[in-house]
């Protein structure tokens, strides 16, 4: 197939090789300034367009976007177009131009989890699995169109974003491949439609880097979610410790019979490599912080029993 390239991040880099592999066409690559924790960059894509000699459109504003998306109706006809973390939402009128549509992965459980930071969000509510979606695109909406390929990772206590975001890595170039795989046999195929009813969906915001400031008053369990659900590549959850800034990258809730009273965020005990710190409800376990820009134990900062976690300090 021709394929049009419509996006940004290392996951749509490595689709295209994946593609290319299978003896489908780049013929066109068409992507915007990387997110600051993407690994792959606008250079990259220039280089990738320059290697499938394709032409290469980079779009650094809304209108700047339109206009370039507007070009794809010059080029010689293509069958498909390949999308992932495009910085916009793609009109009817540019789909159109491929007999077989928009293809988009979505890393959330569609029909319900749509929109932004979906992966974080369903590790911050507790959800049991995320799903991993390819799809149609539908003009001017957002996440919703026809199912073709799918996948789900089951999530436990420990699973982090980390681990998530890796997974998709992994995933995504695969179930691209699949989903053109099935519409090249039938143009018809459908994993499963969608639904239109709105109370079927659950509409996701972005989250910043503020987001993750620990309130120790909350759950162990809520807080260890956010700490999963704010893990590299973001920018971790994090409190304050004697004014500086204190990010915990990885813990586990304690479960034991112990009863106690104490302010929430107080240290409790002093591991070798650990340290237990008091929340609004069970203890949490903390293995690996950063403090004032150093990565280590918490023990290897944190010295006497006395000491607090508290609340938060502004992330940088």
């Amino acid at each position: 197939m021709r394929i049009a390239l419509i996006g940004r991040s290392e996951i749509l880099y490595d689709t295209a090789h994946a593609l290319r592999a299978l003896g489908h066409e780049i013929a066109v690559v068409v992507t915007a300034k990387e997110a600051p924790e993407y690994t792959r960059s606008l250079e990259d894509f220039k280089q990738l367009a320059s290697a499938c000699n394709a032409p290469f459109f980079h779009a650094p504003s809304m209108q700047d976007r339109q206009a370039v998306l507007q070009q794809l109706a010059s080029l010689p006809p293509m069958d498909i177009g390949i999308s992932y973390n495009y910085t916009g939402v793609i009109p009817q009128t540019i789909i159109d131009l491929f007999p077989l549509g928009i293809l988009n992965a979505h890393g959330g459980d569609l029909p319900r989890y749509r929109g932004n930071a979906c992966q974080a969000w369903a590790i911050v509510n507790g959800e049991e699995r995320i799903g991993l979606c390819v799809h149609r695109m539908v003009g001017g909406e957002l996440d919703s169109g026809d199912i073709v390929a799918r996948e789900y990772l089951a999530l436990v206590e420990e699973t982090s974003i980390t681990e998530v975001v890796q997974w998709m890595g992994e995933r995504i170039p695969v179930l691209f491949t699949q989903g053109l795989s099935a519409l090249a046999r039938d143009p018809s195929f459908v994993v499963e439609r969608q639904s239109t009813n709105p109370a079927d969906a659950l509409r996701c915001y972005p989250r910043k880097p503020e987001d993750g400031r620990i309130d120790w008053s909350s759950s162990a369990a809520n807080i260890l979610r956010l700490i999963n659900a704010s893990n590299k590549p973001y920018a971790g959850a994090f409190c304050h410790y004697e004014g500086k800034l204190m990010i915990i990258w990885k813990a586990s809730i304690i479960r034991d019979e112990e009863r106690f009273v104490a302010v929430h965020g107080q240290v409790m005990r002093i591991g070798e490599d650990c340290i237990d710190v008091a929340t609004g409800d069970g203890k949490l376990r903390i293995f690996t912080v950063e403090y004032d820009g150093t990565v280590g134990t918490p023990s290897a900062f944190i010295r006497s029993i006395r000491k607090r976690l508290g609340a938060g300090v502004q992330h940088a």
